[in-house]
């Protein structure tokens, strides 16, 4: 069979047109008639059309032997404890932070996002979690450094073009197998980073310590945890990025509830809106003491809905105490919506019973990560919130806005319908 440089409908290689082709089977002719143009398909762009235009530049710049800046590393989860890890080399030299940088990214369409994660070739070494290496510890020095550092890279074969998308981290673009790795320069470390490093802290304690006083994203929290750098020394191991991500937000909100929980209550009932990438997102603060409940309300036949005619609602809480017992139903969605939350009611310095309503569109098309939840949230404490006197005039402001109506909520909602359901009725 004649090798096919560029994927086809028949020959789909790309893991979206996979997708489609599966659950939106398509007509070659139709292709040829819409060419990317006329968006037969019922899609709001031509994943096709897409691919090809991201592929052509990228793989031109992919070689063997490659030098750039490094803005992170990655550390894989299959085959744990022995996992794939190594640095990311960026493609543009320009802003190469900003290629792993979500909140960078607040604006960007799904086609932006796919182009910036193409620029980004992931290096590939296998290590034990638990192993003391020299490469190991310079990846540690690469995920430590506040800019990213120039690094010399040789692969043992040209890395391959592909991008793969992940409910949890950001999408993913080239990659290959790692030969060789060389620093080519002194990575900038905060001397605050590396004294807590080298302390006999738990990962818990110097996550929040580097949170709460230099004021260090949790992007690049994220990658600290991920290299292995913290903890007691006997228990220091390297963390699957994806689990590093759902883990800082975990860690980070536990902390700031413990100062929440002692803030004076909200006085009114506040909604806070937002919408960005196809997800639409109210936020209701009641007067109480601290509680959560997210709502994640799919639209059908999206990628996850395929077997659903009707929307499906899913719901997480956790009562004043907090939990402790992993949010299944939402996965690392519900970390990064209370992280955002908690975030916010420390700078407001109250707390509040919160109700986060997220409303997932069809439009989605494909997952790129918990960033979007994060900054969606965080981006909604910075519009400005509408306050009413009463629960009954939140929810019906609420609902104006929510394609599913506020009181289907209500009936799966374990805040609301404490003794507030009279009042929606």
């Amino acid at each position: 069979m004649e090798y096919q440089k560029y994927q086809s409908w028949e020959n789909p290689r790309c893991e979206i047109l996979k997708a489609m082709s599966k659950f939106h089977p398509m007509s070659r002719k139709l292709c040829l008639t819409c060419k990317g143009g006329r968006l037969l398909c019922g899609r709001s762009y031509c994943p096709l059309l897409q691919r090809l235009i991201v592929q052509n530049p990228i793989e031109e710049k992919l070689k063997e032997d490659m030098f750039g800046p490094s803005p992170s590393i990655f550390v894989g989860w299959k085959g744990y404890p022995a996992v794939f890890m190594g640095p990311m080399t960026s493609l543009d030299l320009e802003n190469p932070k900003m290629l792993d940088t979500p909140s960078m990214w607040y604006g960007a369409d799904f086609d932006d996002i796919i182009r910036m994660r193409s620029l980004l070739v992931r290096s590939k070494v296998r290590q034990g979690v638990k192993q003391r290496t020299k490469f190991i510890e310079k990846n540690q020095e690469l995920a430590l450094a506040v800019k990213p550092a120039d690094i010399e890279v040789k692969f043992k074969r040209k890395p391959s073009y592909s991008i793969s998308f992940s409910p949890i981290s950001q999408p993913m673009g080239p990659s290959g197998i790692l030969k060789k790795l060389e620093i080519a320069e002194n990575p900038k470390i905060p001397g605050v980073v590396d004294k807590v490093t080298c302390d006999e802290i738990r990962a818990s304690e110097a996550l929040f310590k580097l949170y709460d006083k230099p004021k260090f994203d949790v992007y690049y929290l994220t990658n600290v945890l991920s290299s292995g750098a913290l903890g007691l020394k006997e228990n220091k191991k390297l963390v699957p990025t994806r689990w590093s991500i759902t883990a800082v937000d975990d860690i980070l909100a536990r902390e700031l509830m413990k100062q929440i929980r002692d803030y004076p209550q909200v006085n009114e009932y506040t909604v806070y809106t937002n919408q960005y990438l196809e997800n639409h997102f109210e936020i209701l603060l009641i007067p109480g003491a601290w509680e959560f409940e997210q709502f994640e309300a799919w639209a059908p036949k999206t990628w996850w809905t395929q077997a659903y005619d009707k929307a499906v609602i899913v719901e997480e809480h956790e009562k004043h105490k907090g939990r402790w017992d992993y949010a299944i139903n939402e996965g690392g969605g519900y970390y990064a919506g209370r992280f955002g939350v908690c975030e916010a009611l420390d700078r407001m310095r109250r707390q509040a019973r919160v109700v986060i309503f997220r409303e997932i569109y069809e439009s989605y098309v494909m997952p790129v990560g918990v960033w979007e939840v994060r900054e969606n949230v965080r981006h909604a404490f910075l519009n400005p919130p509408k306050k009413f006197n009463t629960l009954k005039e939140a929810l019906e402001d609420i609902n104006t806005r929510l394609t599913i109506p506020v009181g289907e909520y209500v009936k799966k909602s374990e805040i609301l319908r404490q003794r507030r359901l009279s009042e929606w009725a």
